[in-house]
């Protein structure tokens, strides 16, 4: 699989290659087209600092990617740009999210999740087209803390599953981008 380096955290290359996932690291910068050259089997968006709506090359990208029909899983930066490239909208947070110990409610599951957050900007789920699901919600603000598209391999999540500040209450994302990463093969 190949990780796009907004700002990548080694404990996320660690995370993937735990789950079974050989890594090939590339540039922010990387066209869609490179990446796909690479014969990758799916794609991994990083975290990085700051406003994703100046990172064009990026979402540009990522629309292309989603479009390959490979399985996609974006974190933090790599959250927001992914819906920014489905056509959603990002806005700033008045204060930001930041620290540990933030309950986020997956809503697919029911269950609460201790998560590590560094965020100032959110992407707004009112402006994610239909097809394009909510999956988690901030409990302190109630704002979107995952999407993923309906029927696809593509997902994302705002906070750092890497963290762990719960004992291991999000590292079942890796598993699961590692599952649609097996079977695009």
């Amino acid at each position: 699989m190949v990780a796009y380096d907004f700002g990548i955290k080694e404990n996320i290359l660690r995370q993937l290659r735990a789950v079974g996932c050989r890594v090939t690291v590339v540039p922010a910068t990387t066209p869609a087209r490179a990446a796909l050259a690479l014969g990758a089997d799916g794609f991994f968006l990083s975290n990085g600092p700051g406003d994703p709506a100046p990172v064009a090359y990026g979402v540009a990208a990522v629309r292309e990617l989603c479009a390959s029909g490979k399985p996609v899983f974006g974190i933090c930066l790599g959250h927001q740009i992914l819906g920014l490239a489905l056509g959603g909208k990002t806005s700033k947070l008045p204060f930001g999210h930041h620290g540990a110990n933030h309950p986020v409610l997956d809503r697919t599951t029911g269950k609460v999740e201790i998560t590590s957050q560094n965020h100032g900007f959110i992407v707004d789920p009112a402006s994610l087209p239909s097809g394009v699901e909510l999956t988690h919600e901030n409990l302190f603000d109630h704002s979107n803390e995952g999407i993923a598209v309906e029927g696809k391999p593509i997902f994302s999540v705002q906070y750092h599953p890497e963290a762990s500040p719960g004992p291991h209450d999000a590292t079942y994302l890796f598993a699961r981008f590692r599952d649609y990463l097996r079977k695009a093969t």
